[in-house]
């Protein structure tokens, strides 16, 4: 009896998987447990985000935008997330106070 994942967890992870290489090799001075992001419509800025977003459901309809978007190319050379700066500021706000709740 195995635990079965939620199908938009495992299609995060393998969203994830294919980008995250390419972005530890980019950033070197992220902190265990977390992974840089890239996020704005023309101006692109790096965000570091804890590793526990990819659990949250608003997190995982921004990596299906951004596989949608970009397939799994990022012009940045790391995960690519298209919405404005200050759309992502405010859903991480949101993410911190539920992944602190937990």
């Amino acid at each position: 009896m195995g635990i079965r994942l939620p199908a938009g967890m495992i299609h995060a992870k393998q969203i994830l998987r294919r980008s995250l290489l390419r972005a530890i090799q980019l950033a070197t001075d992220v902190p265990k447990g977390h992974l840089a992001v890239y996020v704005g419509e023309k101006q692109k800025k790096r965000f570091v985000v804890p590793m526990s977003y990819l659990n949250q459901p608003l997190f995982q309809d921004l990596l299906n935008q951004a596989e949608e978007e970009f397939g799994f190319e990022y012009p940045m050379g790391g995960l690519t997330i298209p919405c404005k700066e200050d759309t992502f500021v405010d859903l991480a706000s949101r993410l911190n106070g539920l992944c602190r709740r937990k």
